[in-house]
């Protein structure tokens, strides 16, 4: 911690103040929390337990000593919680604030000009990786719901290809051939369209016997009947 700190101790830092902090934060920082800066407060008037403020990586910390200087109180507010952050100058030292997502407003009065500058660089800093982080995750998100999506829509075609397979393997009963005989005609037709002058005696006897079926069936009237048997005898 001391090797740390040795770079706070170059800009105006009150020594007894960083030493007295540092001691403090050693049992309060968390796993891979490094501090980036510290800035002390530091007034006109002789101030012996000034306030100060410790910007990590993860979050600001504001420390007020209590207590003539016997405790200290520490408020924090991580990264995320802060909206943005300010620097005003004035004549004598600086004033640094920030603001946070829920309109709160935090400020240190008289801190150093030069250490003003720091923690305000070091805030940007840490909310540009923050936002930028953001992004990252959010397009790998993006990414990973596009592959995702991808994945499915392959997954869906090898299911319907399968289907489709399977559909091939399975018989397919053929529909049942018409019925092709030209013995029986419909009432519609005559003897002369079935090529009666082609037939042989035989084939004309068996067509009258085929058209006596179909009356005695019901198929045809007496009348088509007679029709049908007396154009076949013109042929015998």
């Amino acid at each position: 911690m001391k090797e740390q700190i040795k770079k706070f101790l170059n800009e105006e830092q009150d020594p007894k103040a960083i030493e007295k902090i540092t001691s403090k934060l050693n049992d309060l920082l968390m796993r891979n929390e490094e501090i980036g800066y510290i800035a002390v407060q530091k007034k006109p008037a002789l101030t012996v337990f000034p306030d100060s403020i410790v910007l990590t990586n993860k979050r600001i910390i504001i420390c007020q000593p209590k207590n003539f200087g016997l405790s200290m109180d520490f408020t924090d507010y991580t990264w995320d919680q802060i909206e943005g952050t300010f620097v005003k100058e004035n004549i004598l030292g600086s004033e640094f604030s920030f603001s946070t997502k829920t309109d709160m407003a935090v400020s240190i009065d008289y801190i150093p000009k030069i250490q003003a500058r720091k923690i305000f660089t070091y805030a940007k800093e840490q909310l540009d990786i923050l936002k930028n982080g953001a992004v990252s995750n959010a397009m790998a998100i993006d990414e990973i719901s596009v592959e995702d999506t991808d994945e499915f829509e392959i997954i869906e075609e090898m299911e319907t290809e399968e289907v489709t397979s399977f559909s091939e393997l399975m018989p397919v009963t053929p529909p049942p051939l018409p019925i092709r005989n030209a013995d029986f005609a419909t009432p519609s037709e005559t003897p002369k369209e079935n090529g009666l002058a082609g037939l042989s005696q035989d084939e004309l006897f068996e067509k009258l016997q085929n058209y006596k079926k179909l009356l005695d069936n019901g198929l045809i009237l007496q009348g088509e009947y007679d029709n049908y048997k007396k154009e076949i005898l013109s042929f015998m």
